[in-house]
């Protein structure tokens, strides 16, 4: 089922999902603020059983789990758990990521840091730790298109991003870098390094989004040789990977893109499972009832001041 914090007002999102029978999805936006202290340690434990499980015991040490990281209270994070025995497999951590768009303030939805126990690699998570969450989020902003991009050197990571959503630049055939691209990217660079573990001394190369020697910042257990990176099966992929990125010197590419009607389209009929797409339809609607409603609520509560914009008595 899916539940609030301060229903309808669309703050802070919180989503609890049955995902299979197998498997069980909690989703937490800004955990720092939205959860209580012994629910927020409990968060926090449930992360680093899943990142001990993936780097054999070994611990990381930027993003969430940097010492005196405020990540916790700009991220949102998604957690997996086996529901036979309650056991954390799976979580993504998305930083939200503050950005100047049109004269506009905006949040960029940084992908973030996938980890995924070994056991369950071969479970269909997938959908769930890249698309759930920001499909969440489109809706909650009431289908406005939501910016994201994604730091990686694996190739089916760039193969998914190009085929998840819309927009992207680079690696998604038919799409030119914009202003938009660049502009997003510049920042991106300049102000939330440490959001995804680049150091201050990385390279980047604008014209092609890379990140040259990214491993400095505190990910360097996440570097991994083209031969050992997961593979795409759409080959371009992987060939562009091959082609752009120095795996000896630990390079990264940095894609850009917008989830927007189109992409929320192929994210359900392409990669929600059939048996969980109408219980997430029904969920959506909620979702997308209160994203739409919250305003028309504020609004006629006679408590808050609106000056003209006042109903009338």
């Amino acid at each position: 089922m899916f539940y609030f914090v301060r229903a309808l007002a669309g703050d802070t999102l919180k989503i609890a999902f049955r995902a299979s029978k197998d498997y069980g999805v909690r989703i937490v936006e800004r955990p720092d603020v939205s959860l209580s202290p012994p629910e927020l340690v409990q968060l926090k434990q449930d992360c680093q059983t899943v990142v001990r499980a993936c780097l054999a015991g070994e611990s990381l040490d930027y993003g969430l789990f940097a010492e005196g990281s405020d990540a916790w209270s700009h991220s949102v994070i998604t957690l997996v758990t086996r529901t036979a025995d309650n056991r954390p497999v799976a979580f993504n951590a998305m930083p939200q990521l503050d950005v100047i768009r049109s004269g506009e303030r905006e949040v960029v939805l940084h992908l973030g840091l996938v980890m995924v126990d070994p056991e369950e690699r071969s479970g269909g998570l997938s959908w769930i730790l890249y698309g759930l969450t920001c499909f969440a989020l489109f809706l909650r902003q009431g289908l406005r298109p939501l910016w994201v991009s994604s730091v990686t050197q694996v190739p089916a990571v760039v193969g998914m991003v190009a085929e998840t959503f819309s927009d992207v630049f680079p690696a998604q055939s038919g799409t030119a870098q914009s202003f938009t691209h660049r502009h997003l990217a510049h920042q991106i660079m300049r102000r939330h390094r440490k959001s995804f573990g680049v150091g201050a001394d990385a390279g980047f190369d604008s014209d092609r989004h890379v990140i040259t020697d990214a491993y400095t910042g505190g990910s360097d257990n996440l570097k991994k040789s083209f031969d050992v990176a997961t593979k795409h099966r759409n080959d371009n992929y992987n060939a562009f990977c091959a082609r752009e990125l120095d795996y000896g010197r630990g390079d990264d590419v940095l894609q850009i893109g917008s989830l927007d009607l189109a992409a929320g389209q192929r994210f359900l009929m392409r990669s929600v499972p059939r048996a969980v797409l109408p219980q997430l339809m029904v969920q959506a609607a909620i979702v997308l009832a209160g994203a739409l409603l919250a305003p028309l609520i504020q609004w006629l509560d006679p408590s808050r001041p609106f000056g003209r914009l006042r109903a009338s008595p």
